[in-house]
């Protein structure tokens, strides 16, 4: 017993050494505002409750510097920047910029973002009814916009 403690902890010291590339760029060219109207109000609560894992700048606390903590993280802020990812918004195709704001209402709408694993360490991440009003609002003028300067079945998938 004593020597799988050893090594168990032997393994918990290596690890430490492996950590992931940090999700920090500066590069916001082709970020959602660059193409489309967000008001400040929404910038905000998206900042606050959104960029950490759908945008390419996401604050790390301090427990991301422990492993296998760091690598969890990772697999969060790549999957839900694969999902939407606000810095690179403006290359998507239009239909999935409308799928997107589509997807984003019903998200906030059914409280499923941001994620409950997420809000219990960022309180400040969790939205009152007004703010979930103002993005779902927002989310459903975008979506309108687009459907105004695209024929709508250039932004639906053609049901079989």
């Amino acid at each position: 017993m004593r020597a799988l403690l050893s090594m168990a902890l032997i393994a918990f010291i290596v690890i430490q050494f492996f950590h992931p590339e940090k999700n920090d760029s500066n590069d916001e060219t082709q970020a959602i505002t660059t193409k489309f109207e967000v008001p400040k109000e929404v910038v905000d609560i998206l900042k606050t409750s959104c960029y950490d894992c759908h945008s390419n700048h996401t604050n790390y606390p301090w427990y991301s510097k422990i492993q296998p903590v760091d690598w969890w993280l990772d697999h969060h802020v790549k999957e839900g920047n694969e999902e939407v990812n606000f810095s690179v918004f403006a290359s998507y195709s239009p239909r999935r910029q409308y799928r997107k704001f589509v997807e984003i209402k019903e998200q906030i709408e059914e409280g499923e973002m941001p994620l409950e694993v997420y809000t219990l360490t960022h309180k400040d991440a969790i939205l009152n009814e007004q703010q979930k009003q103002l993005v779902i609002q927002w989310s459903l003028a975008m979506k309108d916009t687009m459907e105004h300067h695209y024929p709508i079945d250039s932004l639906q998938r053609k049901k079989m």
